[in-house]
């Protein structure tokens, strides 16, 4: 007899009902809607501090590398270094990182710390539970074990 091999269908339903998928799909949707606030606070905080000293879009800051740079768009000559862009790119990277650390990371690591310091103490607990309900048995045994060397059969 051969065994009936899981069709196509069944392993991709199957797949899709691990909570990783779903985990997935869940850390996608926030992450697109993060990247919205981020991108909110550059564009509203970041970038107008960043112009009382210049412009407040960092996209125009370049540095030309070959020939004349005139021009903007299709219209722009000479070769352009849009260190700007990295700039932007690099601050909004830094803001996300700082963010999802000091309000996701670090309060996740200290509540599974706690946890972890809970469960602890309650397995401590119940091993000292555990060797006084075995030092009683003991205790009793050897009560019994010295009442039948002493001739007493309790009856």
């Amino acid at each position: 007899m051969s065994e009936k091999k899981p069709s196509v269908w069944e392993g991709f339903k199957a797949f899709l009902m691990r909570g990783n998928v779903v985990d997935l799909a869940v850390a996608v949707v926030i992450g697109a809607a993060f990247t919205n606030i981020v991108n909110s606070v550059v564009k509203g905080i970041i970038n107008p501090l960043v112009g009382t000293i210049g412009t407040k879009n960092l996209d125009t800051y370049y540095s030309c590398i070959k020939g004349p740079c005139t021009g903007a768009g299709d219209n722009a000559t000479g070769v352009r270094l849009l260190w700007g862009s990295v700039l932007g790119a690099t601050l909004t990277f830094v803001i996300t990182a700082t963010v999802v650390y000091f309000l996701m990371v670090l309060p996740m690591s200290k509540y599974l710390a706690r946890m972890e310091a809970r469960r602890k103490a309650k397995e401590g607990t119940q091993e000292v539970m555990e060797v006084t309900e075995l030092e009683v048995l003991k205790e009793i045994r050897d009560a019994l074990i010295a009442q039948r060397g002493s001739g007493h059969d309790g009856r």
